[in-house]
């Protein structure tokens, strides 16, 4: 496994005991050092044992100009991001020891199969925050469910995506 694919499946290392806590942390270090999301300025940070992403308004991210609202694609790629991100975190959870090797294929295989977004309301504020949670998490794959909030907690977008690995 290459440096690249060690950092992205959050640089764990076999034989070791799996540190819940550093895992997410180290996921997120990985995320964070995307040039995609760096452009976007999208971070993924750990908030309540829990992995979310967050993003602050920026005169680019606007799609609707006569409302000044978040463009969707911006919605629904910050959606997809955190469903991934938690479902590697939720394979980390449910690894055992002796799995390990097999779970840390799954997190580096792991891609978006088929995703449905859901546009509550109107992207208004100045800062969005997403979270995810696991529907069902399988052998060969799992479903998420996101929700994607405003810095005034109003649900903009909700998404249900299958993920594959």
């Amino acid at each position: 496994m290459t440096q690249a694919e060690k950092n992205w499946t959050g640089n764990i290392h076999l034989g070791s005991k799996v540190d819940i806590d550093v895992v997410l942390m180290q996921l997120c270090k990985a995320f964070n050092k995307s040039p995609f999301f760096q452009h976007n300025g999208m971070t993924m940070r750990v908030v309540d044992d829990q992995i979310e992403a967050y993003i602050e308004m920026q005169p680019f991210m606007i799609g609707n100009v006569a409302f000044q609202i978040l463009h969707g694609g911006v919605a629904a790629t910050i959606l997809d991001s955190v469903g991934g991100i938690v479902a590697m975190g939720e394979l980390y959870k449910k690894a055992n020891p002796d799995d390990l090797p097999e779970t840390i294929k799954k997190v580096s295989r792991l891609a978006t199969v088929d995703m449905r977004v859901d546009y509550l309301a109107p992207g208004r504020g100045q800062s969005f925050t997403a979270r995810a949670e696991t529907l069902r998490l399988g052998r060969k794959g799992c479903t998420m469910r996101m929700t994607l909030v405003n810095n005034e907690n109003k649900p903009i977008a909700t998404a249900i995506a299958s993920y594959a690995y």
